[in-house]
């Protein structure tokens, strides 16, 4: 029977050098997709369908509409699309006026874009507040010149991936909206210098490929649900000014000292018992707001640097009850669908208001040779 035993020769192989090549061939095949897409993208069927989309618009206006719109259009710097002007028309021509660049939206009425922004596509700055608009238009990837889009106070429930194809964007705020995540696309809007995600309630994380931001001086993720900073954070090398304030932070990474040019810090309203060590080698570091009640370590050359700014925040037991009442009272309101979502639009508001009076608050103290040990908060109300 030994004689008869076959001998069975089994291949082995290394599971990691097959998953190396395997990783090699996706990374291929999404390179190819992306430049097919960057090429369709280039092609003039885009353009061709915009100008014949703006002709079909313009049959449905009237006489006087038409009119007002070339003559906008016309006055822009818009090349894309070249509007039939009279003769007489073209004599009330003017130079393009920097002020025409700019989209402003403002109020609740407005629930959706109107449908003629999708032909300014030379805009380089929207200015969208207090509107019940819920999502960003689906052409918006045709602004390629767009540098600031501020869109605080709204309905925003998501930022769509096409919002990475805005590579000129400077300025990003979509504060106290009603956002959950943040598209990885994002990350390729490497030119970005101020990101603003305050007071959407429902973030509690970032996406790794932000780490791409390379030149973001200003992240304000204040308001939110973080348990921890972001690893992207700690990788944006320019970071300046860093808000961390109003989460549920209970400590700070030891690896802090990579943020190298870091000015400004606040993690006050955590629940931060100590400051990590690191904090002390970041030498460009010139202001510190913490929350003072649960705090009780703290770096010795951190809070005795006379070239740093060390505030602390203690919040006054008299509004610590009220907080508690209001607690009480919101659970007791909870079945109520409609007054609970009064109360979310009242918290915001409120929220905001904090934030901005802080925010004042501390710039006073920027000026000061000297600032106080710590700070009382006080809430104060008025009757008109």
């Amino acid at each position: 029977m030994m004689g008869l035993e076959k001998k069975l020769d089994v291949p082995v192989y290394d599971l990691s050098l097959i998953r190396g090549m395997w990783e090699v061939r996706v990374k291929k095949y999404r390179h190819k997709q992306k430049k097919e897409l960057e090429r369709k993208e280039q092609s003039a069927l885009a353009k061709i369908d915009q100008q014949w989309q703006y002709r079909i618009y313009c049959k449905t206006l009237k006489a006087t509409e038409r009119n007002l719109l070339h003559h906008y259009l016309e006055r822009s710097t818009l090349t894309d699309i070249q509007p039939h002007i009279d003769q007489k028309d073209q004599q009330d021509q003017k130079d393009p006026d920097p002020s025409k660049l700019i989209f402003q939206l403002d109020g609740e009425q407005w629930t959706d874009f109107p449908k003629e922004l999708q032909w300014m596509t030379y805009l380089k700055e929207w200015h969208i507040r207090g509107t019940k608009i819920h999502q960003l238009p689906d052409y918006m990837a045709l602004f390629t010149q767009l540098t600031v889009l501020e869109f605080p106070k709204n309905a925003l429930t998501e930022l769509p991936p096409e919002i990475g194809k805005l590579t000129e964007l400077r300025q990003l705020n979509v504060s106290y909206n009603r956002l959950s995540r943040v598209p990885p696309e994002l990350g390729n809007c490497e030119n970005l210098e101020r990101l603003e995600l305050t007071g959407n309630h429902n973030l509690s994380e970032l996406p790794f490929e932000l780490s791409d931001l390379k030149q973001l001086v200003h992240l304000d993720i204040a308001e939110n649900k973080f348990v921890s900073i972001p690893i992207c954070a700690l990788r944006m090398s320019s970071l300046q000014v860093l808000d961390l304030s109003n989460n549920h932070l209970t400590d700070l990474p030891q690896d802090m000292d990579r943020l190298e040019q870091l000015v400004s810090l606040f993690v006050h309203k955590n629940n931060l018992t100590y400051l990590p060590q690191s904090l002390t080698n970041v030498s460009t570091l010139k202001m510190i707001v913490v929350s003072g009640d649960e705090l009780n370590c703290i770096p010795t050359k951190l809070c005795r640097n006379p070239d740093i700014k060390f505030i602390r925040l203690y919040d006054n037991p008299a509004s610590e009850e009220t907080k508690k009442k209001e607690e009480e009272k919101k659970k007791e309101e909870k079945d109520q669908r409609k007054r609970w979502r009064e109360k979310k639009e009242e918290e915001v508001k409120k929220d905001s208001r904090e934030k901005e009076f802080i925010e004042a608050y501390i710039n006073t103290l920027q000026d000061r040779d000297t600032v106080p040990y710590s700070t009382t908060k006080v809430s104060i109300s008025c009757l008109l």
